[in-house]
């Protein structure tokens, strides 16, 4: 199959670059999307140094591999988050500041616009990432929460996010969010609410993955439709739905990996994600981009795992037709 099997790094940034890179390229992957966070891909170094992404690009290229994305989950998680402690943790010192809520924002926001610039450095197209989202916590409505309330939220992401989805078209690249728990859409129609908000801005699309709509029992195949002029990016992530009557898919406060949880992350392929009708509808709307495996499953070792999720994937993925399968059977013009 023509589409290309990357392996996101996020989940292997304690790992080296090169290090990776080398286990990767031994695995059969085709290429990576690179994290900007570790060493995978630095936007302030890569801003300061044009050796630094000949050196990125000259280690793909050592080791066979390509790069068509990259993302920025952890900073853009910050541009519209009531920022607390927890962000601290993710970011660096640099974004963070003194931690002045609105300073950290604004930097991250600049931040997201680097990664615009830093991306068409390294020829990539496409960054994926997370917006944040003020109006989470507000999920459920008590105390009384009105539509103005949540209206507020978007009205906030839209500005937050539109100069930085017009720097964008200035590099020309395309934002893709991970639809997400957390963010400013996280199902189909909190999608179409940001879509609006942001006036459907043509920078501003998604990064399908299907792992969190189906623990929140969204249509994957649904939500390919309702936006298939948007989808910028594919991540192979599974879920598996685990409720016993006693939890719920609210997770139970518990961490990832805990059995007592109603839902959790499970390597592609063991969880509740159906791949033949997404690889289905991608061949339908057209989408030629890559299939980046995200890896997470806490009860199994991810080296092996990473190697079975490949595996899965091109045993999964196929060419659509390009004949009807019952052409043979037409009139013969003799």
């Amino acid at each position: 199959m023509s589409r290309l099997v990357t392996l996101f790094t996020g989940q292997w940034a304690d790992l080296p670059l090169e290090t990776l890179a080398t286990k990767a390229k031994n695995w059969g992957f085709d290429g990576l999307e690179l994290a900007c966070w570790g060493d995978h891909f630095e936007v302030d170094k890569a801003l300061e140094n044009d050796s630094y992404v000949s050196a990125k690009k000259d280690l793909l290229e050592a080791n066979g591999l390509c790069c068509v994305a990259i993302s920025t989950h952890l900073v853009g998680q910050c541009v519209c988050d009531p920022i607390d402690e927890r962000h601290q943790a993710i970011i660096p010192a640099r974004i963070w500041g003194d931690g002045d809520p609105e300073g950290v924002r604004h930097r991250a926001a600049q931040e997201v616009i680097d990664t615009a610039q830093a991306a068409k450095l390294l020829g990539v197209e496409v960054v994926n990432g997370f917006t944040g989202s003020s109006v989470w916590s507000k999920l459920y409505f008590f105390p009384p929460t009105s539509q103005a309330d949540i209206d507020v939220g978007y009205s906030d992401f839209a500005d937050r996010w539109t100069p930085i989805m017009d720097a964008y078209s200035t590099y020309g690249v395309r934002f893709g969010l991970e639809v997400h728990p957390t963010e400013i859409a996280y199902d189909i129609y909190t999608a179409r609410r940001a879509l609006d908000a942001i006036g459907n801005h043509p920078n501003f699309g998604f990064n399908f993955d299907p792992s969190h709509l189906v623990h929140q029992f969204v249509d994957p195949v649904a939500f390919i439709n309702e936006f298939s002029d948007r989808i910028f990016h594919v991540h192979v992530k599974d879920a598996s739905v685990q409720l016993d009557g006693r939890s719920s898919i609210l997770s139970s406060h518990l961490d990832f990996g805990d059995p007592r949880r109603g839902w959790d992350f499970v390597s592609p392929g063991r969880g509740d994600v159906e791949w033949d009708p997404i690889i289905r509808v991608l061949n339908r709307i057209g989408y030629k981009g890559p299939l980046s495996i995200e890896w997470e499953d806490s009860g199994m070792d991810r080296e092996w795992g990473a190697q079975e999720a490949l595996e899965m994937v091109r045993d999964q993925d196929f060419a659509p037709s390009d004949v009807a399968f019952d052409a043979a059977f037409g009139d013969d013009d003799e």
